[in-house]
């Protein structure tokens, strides 16, 4: 395999002078989705099998209400009913020469390359992205399947062999360190079993395909869950079951199941058959998915990513043009539903007045409505739970700290549920500066040590993403040293926090935002996936 490239679909359209060429494939794919594919029944697919269940879920567009489908609502049996067939899988899928499981995915890639603006026009209508953010999204899908597979490829499938020269001497009996017969020694890292793949809503595309693919390619198999029940995801994982069934991969390997994480999740965490759990998610769901498990006596591998509450710092010497576009868009792009989205910032108190003003003028350009329509940057929250969380947040604002602009529901004409991105002064210690809200809101605190900056943006369980906009060399370097956060910017105008390149960036939390402190995207993110077995034999 050649060397690895990102896909970069936006950026090759316009440096070749062809953005009218990229809108119109996008616009084009939105007709072709609603006219073909929008308000069918779609089925679960377990073993190569379509399966349906007792009851329904009707999954709807966050941008207009449209349906988007009508999916299965699968349980605890339809959860035990995939583990067996996963389990069944894995027996042949688990010994597979690794170069054939690295072509299936190769050649999964290249298919998400050949139908990406479809995909991506599907995730707009399914979760309320602009097409710049979901035909990035599906990019980093088809990044993660290229990365991994150069990765299996590059390491010979995590194999290495040793050995043991043979000695002339003889002992009795054996003892650490006697001389004896040669050995020959295979390090070899091997799979699990079945691993349970629960996606988020926020990025179904990319985050669920770099989970699975690290659970597949390394020899696992998969029982697939997107979001199913308030933030829902179900058409996008259909999309990828299909893809991958194109590319060869073999039943059994990716099941897809729909349902509730109360009873289909539940089984998945607590059945002893599943050997793994890769997921995306709220640190609540998280920590209480491997508590459930321990207290049950289980041991699962957990690859976990947890949210964040994402710092950026503003110091005196910052640009400050950069650092107001960076943190907008990092704050309020997909109308801050990302977990890296930056979500409180801290202001030199001698710029605060100039910074503001600039963050001000960022935030009022900022178009709202319907993000298939190209003008468009702030879409729908995803859900009427997200909307009363931001109401709840803004009020809280008001009563302490200041709502400096935004805090309002838009009617933008559509049924979606549309807010103003926000920005809130609050205290260091509020829950504003501490708690994931999920919701454009950008809280703002001044500081005078650049040291209590640091301390300030450490100062919560979380640690995801941070960006600092200095031009002081000073406080680059003591910011890299001290930040207690996986993935950090410095000057970054594009975005202050979020953006992570599949093989550029490792995408890791730290603290309660992650488990293992490898990260997806890096080298080391396989090896999540398998365990070490040392085998020796003598000659």
């Amino acid at each position: 395999m050649s060397g690895f490239h990102n896909e970069y679909t936006y950026r090759h359209y316009v440096e070749d002078g062809k953005e009218p060429e990229f809108d119109a494939l996008f616009e084009n794919a939105v007709s072709r989705i609603k006219e073909e594919i929008l308000g069918k029944t779609h089925y679960m697919h377990i073993g190569g099998e379509k399966v349906s269940a007792s009851a329904t879920i009707s999954e709807y567009s966050p941008i207009d209400k449209t349906l988007v489908g009508i999916f299965q609502r699968g349980d605890a049996e339809t959860a035990r009913r995939a583990i067996g067939a996963a389990q069944k899988a894995f027996a042949e899928w688990s010994v597979l020469d690794y170069r054939a499981r690295v072509a299936i995915f190769q050649k999964a890639a290249d298919i998400f390359s050949q139908h990406k603006f479809e995909l991506a026009a599907i995730l707009s209508i399914e979760n309320g992205k602009s097409r710049y953010e979901s035909v990035g999204e599906v990019d980093e899908a088809i990044d993660f399947l290229r990365y991994y597979s150069m990765d299996m490829i590059k390491n010979r499938g995590y194999l290495r062999r040793a050995s043991i020269a043979s000695s002339s001497a003889r002992v009795s009996k054996g003892f650490q360190g006697a001389p004896g017969s040669g050995e020959k020694i295979a390090i070899a890292m091997k799979p699990y079993g079945v691993f349970g793949v629960i996606a988020p809503f926020n990025f179904p595309v990319s985050i669920s395909m770099g989970m699975s693919t690290g659970a597949m390619i390394t020899g696992n198999t998969v029982v697939f869950k997107p979001s199913s029940t308030d933030n829902m995801a179900m058409l996008t994982g259909l999309q990828i079951y299909n893809m991958l069934t194109q590319a060869g991969l073999p039943a059994g390997v990716f099941n897809y199941v729909t349902g509730p994480g109360s009873t289909l999740g539940e089984e998945l965490v607590t059945n002893s058959a599943v050997k793994g759990i890769a997921f995306t998610g709220s640190r609540g769901t998280g920590l209480s998915m491997i508590r459930k498990t321990y207290d049950l006596g289980m041991q699962k591998v957990f690859v976990v990513e947890m949210g964040g509450k994402n710092p950026a710092i503003v110091s005196k010497y910052a640009n400050l043009d950069d650092a107001a576009k960076g943190i907008a868009s990092a704050a309020f792009g997909f109308a801050g539903q990302k977990c890296s989205a930056c979500s409180r910032t801290y202001v030199h108190e001698s710029v605060k007045e100039e910074f503001m003003s600039k963050l001000l003028d960022e935030a009022r350009a900022m178009k709202i409505g319907d993000p298939l329509k190209k003008e468009n940057y702030v879409g729908p929250l995803i859900s009427p739970g997200a909307l009363e969380r931001y109401k709840k947040a803004v009020d809280e604002a008001s009563s302490v700290g200041r709502v400096v602009y935004g805090g309002k529901q838009v009617n933008t004409g559509l049924s979606g549920i549309y807010v103003e991105p926000t920005i809130v002064e609050a205290a260091t210690d509020s829950r504003l500066m501490r708690e994931e809200l999920f919701v454009p809101i950008l809280g703002i605190s001044t500081y005078r040590d650049f040291g209590d900056a640091i301390a300030m943006a450490n100062d919560v369980g979380y640690g995801l993403t941070a960006g600092l906009y200095s031009g002081k060399n000073a406080e680059i370097k003591e910011f890299i040293r001290k930040i207690e956060a996986g993935v950090i910017y410095v000057n970054r105008s594009e975005s202050a926090t979020t953006g992570a390149i599949v093989g550029a960036h490792t995408f890791v939390g730290w603290k309660d935002s992650g488990l293992s402190g490898k990260g997806s995207g890096s080298r080391f993110y396989l090896q999540q996936f398998m365990r070490e077995q040392s085998q020796a034999v003598v000659k």
